[in-house]
């Protein structure tokens, strides 16, 4: 992490404010941009969304915006009016702290629902994170650990990028492990870059980005009050914007990096001993390929037998069959870890020990299926069911 550069005119700052009880565990991250920033977001689909949710769906696109304030271990979801104060009380507890306007700093919040945030902390962790604002990896990391919940560990990417130009940077962070799909999940990110990007340019990347990646993950397929990804852009590398095959390089960048750190939260899931990657192709859409990795992705009875590494083809072709999508069983086919197990409407004969082997010695445990029908073609990661996975949410209260 010492030798990450990251991108220009960007500090950061994570410490514990006292949302969550444990002191050692950093619960407010402030990412700030020095200079007027543009700033995008794509949020839940889910009907029932958090205070900040709203509050940042009103402010972007943003073509000057500031600071992106987050805390975790409260949702403020389900709260009320109170909530929609409360989050206009913590952007304007960060703007006053750093002479902006209120309208200038977004707010993301993760953690517990129905539970009104404690604003007598709020005040003080704004003037704390503030005073802690650094451009250092170290205060970047700090920032990445404060916006977690459940998670077992930081996730965070950087790119760098030669453009014609010259170089611009990006990088990003997120969490999640759990509440995860099919939309997004119990999951905020955060994309800081130096590019000069206008906001329709910068919306419409970030949007088809978030559709091949993080739309693409699922842990139990429960879609969060509180999804949120944001981009900022406060082009500080260079004053002209982002163009022609400069563009497209970095949209094929941003799309390559959101994919690497979408797949780190099912892959955190809770309980996760397996990452699972269902790649359908074959469909007549990909649309119809994408419905079908997902109901494999989400089918409780194939994550645990991908949890004990069994080889259990039978519960993937039914998982596939009720996707709602048109193909015929005969042109079917599928491989696991790259062993055929079905085609031509039957098994095909495969030794189910060394199959199962491969799945037990291997995290990532790769679900192929072909349908034989167009096309389209999708990709969904996924993690598997577990004892643990039970036990921690009859356990932990959201």
């Amino acid at each position: 992490m010492a030798n990450v550069e990251l991108p220009q005119g960007y500090k950061f700052s994570g410490h514990h404010s006292g949302v969550k009880t444990d002191e050692a565990l950093p619960d407010y991250s402030i990412f700030a941009s020095e200079t007027d920033a543009v700033c995008v977001g794509v949020y839940t689909q889910n009907l029932v969304c958090a205070a900040p949710v709203h509050w940042c769906r009103d402010l972007t696109p943003n073509a000057a915006c500031r600071a992106i304030v987050v805390n975790s271990g409260n949702a403020n979801a389900c709260t009320g009016q109170q909530g929609r104060k409360d989050v206009e009380a913590m952007a304007s507890a960060v703007a006053a702290e750093m002479n902006i306007d209120k309208s200038q700093v977004l707010v993301m919040s993760t953690g517990i629902i129905g539970v009104h945030l404690d604003m007598d902390k709020m005040g003080p962790a704004a003037k704390n994170g503030c005073d802690q604002l650094s451009s250092t990896a170290v205060s970047f990391l700090a920032a990445a650990r404060g916006i977690l919940t459940t998670d077992k560990s930081e996730k965070v990417v950087h790119r760098s990028i030669e453009t014609s130009q010259g170089e611009v940077r990006f990088s990003a962070v997120a969490k999640g492990a759990g509440m995860i799909g099919p939309n997004m999940a119990t999951m905020l990110a955060c994309v800081l870059t130096d590019a000069k990007l206008s906001p329709d340019d910068a919306q419409h990347m970030l949007t088809a980005s978030a559709n091949t990646s993080f739309n693409c993950i699922s842990v139990e397929g429960h879609t969060s009050t509180n999804d949120t990804m944001l981009l900022m852009a406060n082009g500080k590398s260079n004053s002209v914007e982002l163009a022609g095959n400069d563009l497209e390089l970095f949209a094929d960048e941003l799309t390559s990096a959101l994919i690497e750190l979408a797949k780190m939260i099912p892959a955190d899931g809770e309980g996760a001993t397996h990452l699972m990657e269902i790649a359908v192709s074959g469909a007549e859409t990909n649309t119809d390929a994408r419905k079908v990795a997902n109901s494999i992705a989400n089918s409780n009875l194939v994550k645990t037998c991908v949890a004990g590494g069994d080889p259990n083809w039978g519960r993937i072709v039914s998982a596939a069959g009720y996707a709602g999508v048109n193909f015929e069983l005969k042109e079917l086919q599928l491989h696991l870890n790259g062993y055929c197990l079905f085609q031509n409407e039957m098994p095909v004969p495969f030794d189910a020990v060394e199959v199962a082997k491969s799945m037990q010695k291997t995290f990532v445990t790769s679900i192929t299926l072909v349908l034989g029908r167009g096309a389209g073609r999708a990709t969904i990661w996924s993690s598997d069911l577990t004892c643990d996975y039970v036990k921690f949410n009859s356990d932990y209260h959201t």
